[in-house]
């Protein structure tokens, strides 16, 4: 297979995993409400399953595709990597300037994907709003 047909299936998965990801992220905001939001809509408590998964379940398959998402994407890069610096050098003439953005750039992706395992949650009790606590 040539590396155009290669770039099409890449870039046609990456689309599929987006639209997925997309598609389960209204699903768990809009359909399969969390326990809070239940109340308003239900007037009671209630679980919410769609093809037999709760919205945790949905959260962890919306993380796995977004993971192959990123696989793709990595992939996709490193076919385009040599169209990448050509553009690069040709947009940002000066060395010293392409090496400052791309240090700036490695180090903000960096912070984003350490963050979560570095930040530590704020814990509250719950108010317990509802009838069932009135």
């Amino acid at each position: 297979m040539d590396k155009s047909k290669i770039n099409l299936v890449i870039d046609a998965l990456m689309f599929l995993c987006v639209m997925a990801m997309t598609g389960i992220g209204l699903l768990m905001k809009f359909v399969l409400l969390p326990g809070k939001d239940t109340w308003a809509v239900y007037g009671r408590k209630v679980e919410l399953f769609l093809f037999g998964m709760e919205r945790h379940q949905w959260g962890t398959i919306h993380l796995i595709i977004a993971f192959i998402f990123l696989g793709f994407l990595a992939l996709h890069i490193l076919l385009h990597w040599k169209m990448v610096l050509s553009l690069y050098s040709r947009l940002i003439v000066s060395k010293k300037a392409r090496r400052i953005i791309a240090i700036v750039i490695v180090i903000a992706g960096l912070f984003f994907v350490i963050f979560p395992f570095i930040v530590k949650p704020e814990v509250q009790e719950p108010e317990h709003k509802g009838r069932r606590f009135q």
